[in-house]
């Protein structure tokens, strides 16, 4: 009797793009977030079984530990950390809509230890009134795991100031690889740091020639891609053979390695804006203008420029009590000059009532570029 899954054994050449005849049951297939573009299925001929977590540091207690589910089920970052909860006997509180107050009065209902959030909850937990984030007992927390975004600096070490030591952030993705993770208390000392990877990892930064990019230069953050089970997207040959570059593959994410082989993130390459020949990593931009007292949620994007190809251009939803104003926006400028290099800086903010989000939380940068280009043929 032929194997469920043997005509879908994968290779970049045998990688079947037909319909799956023959599903097994219990066996799933996890789509990406879409933030660059439509979800892919994220396919696999092999899948290790999700375990209990016993034993394995750090363990789990069925009879201590309650896990707080913030984001859809339906996303790969909540389902794999609720499927282990599940699995090792720990109860899960699941919230019908995200709220950041309604997050710390289940804390503190239900005792709750372990919940995934993401930076955009970290940042409007952090913007509640002081005598509403006062009012509730959050102690009962052990780890708060994040990942999925960037987290920025002041907005990381605000929450572990609240909560504590108790934020351990991932770099990784639905396609696996990287390995990569980040205590507080070590991230403490590389503040903005992601994680290092532990060994048997296989992680390099290429420059758009494939050459290894030297320590503390960016490029484009590639994985080893593992022998076996390795992953294709459903449906999707050609995405899938351009993600690969012989054994190694990308998410499209730019980073560089410090002197001590930290992993730091600046953005996707889908998102880097190319300004008179010159690279500008939005996410950087993002993560210090985040830091002025009228600014909600911020979004930075390219536009378009006759002169320079594309121009630097800042998208804020502000907070309640401020208005949109040329001298507001000028004020965001300088802001930002301050503390970036002006070539970095935005040469015009823009206001938004709501910024497109995914139901992650996680803003839809393609969404807030794409009416700046409407109607051109070059979008870039």
């Amino acid at each position: 009797m032929e194997a469920p899954f043997q005509r879908y054994q994968y290779t970049l050449e045998q990688f079947d793009d037909g319909d799956i005849d023959h599903p097994q049951l219990g066996a799933h297939m996890l789509y990406t977030s879409g933030t660059t573009g439509r979800p892919k299925g994220v396919w696999r001929g092999t899948r290790t079984e999700i375990m209990p977590r016993w034993s394995t540091p750090p363990p789990l207690d069925p009879l201590a530990d309650v896990c707080l589910l913030t984001g859809p089920a339906y996303h790969a970052a909540p389902l794999a950390n609720i499927a282990v909860m599940l699995i090792s006997g720990v109860p899960v509180v699941m919230m019908d809509r995200w709220d950041a107050e309604q997050t710390l009065a289940l804390i503190e209902t239900h005792r709750i230890t372990h919940s995934h959030l993401v930076a955009t909850m970290f940042h409007r937990m952090l913007q509640l009134p002081d005598d509403i984030r006062s009012r509730y007992d959050v102690s009962s927390i052990k780890d708060i795991t994040h990942g999925a975004a960037p987290c920025p600096v002041h907005v990381k070490r605000a929450m572990i100031d609240w909560f504590g030591p108790v934020l351990n952030e991932y770099y990784a993705a639905t396609e696996g690889g990287g390995g990569f993770t980040v205590a507080s208390e070590e991230w403490l000392k590389k503040p903005g740091t992601v994680g290092k990877a532990p060994a048997g990892f296989d992680n390099r930064i290429l420059d758009d020639d494939g050459n290894e990019v030297p320590t503390g230069e960016v490029g484009t953050i590639y994985m080893k891609a593992p022998d076996s089970g390795r992953f294709a997207y459903y449906k999707d040959a050609a995405k899938t053979q351009s993600s690969y570059r012989g054994d190694y593959f990308t998410l499209g994410d730019m980073g560089f390695f410090d002197e001590d082989g930290y992993l730091f993130l600046t953005g996707r390459t889908a998102e880097v804006i190319i300004s008179g020949g010159v690279n500008v990593y939005p996410q950087m931009i993002d993560s210090q203008i985040m830091q002025h007292p009228a600014v909600r949620e911020v979004c930075t994007v390219g536009i378009p420029n006759e002169e320079w190809g594309e121009e630097v251009c800042t998208v804020v939803e502000l907070n309640s009590g401020f208005a949109p104003s040329d001298a507001l926006s000028e004020e965001i400028v300088d802001f930002a000059r301050a503390s970036l290099p002006h070539y970095m800086c935005p040469r015009r903010v823009d206001f938004s009532d709501a910024l497109p989000r995914l139901p992650t939380g996680k803003i839809q940068r393609r969404k807030v570029r794409d009416p700046y280009w409407a109607g051109r043929e070059k979008q870039i």
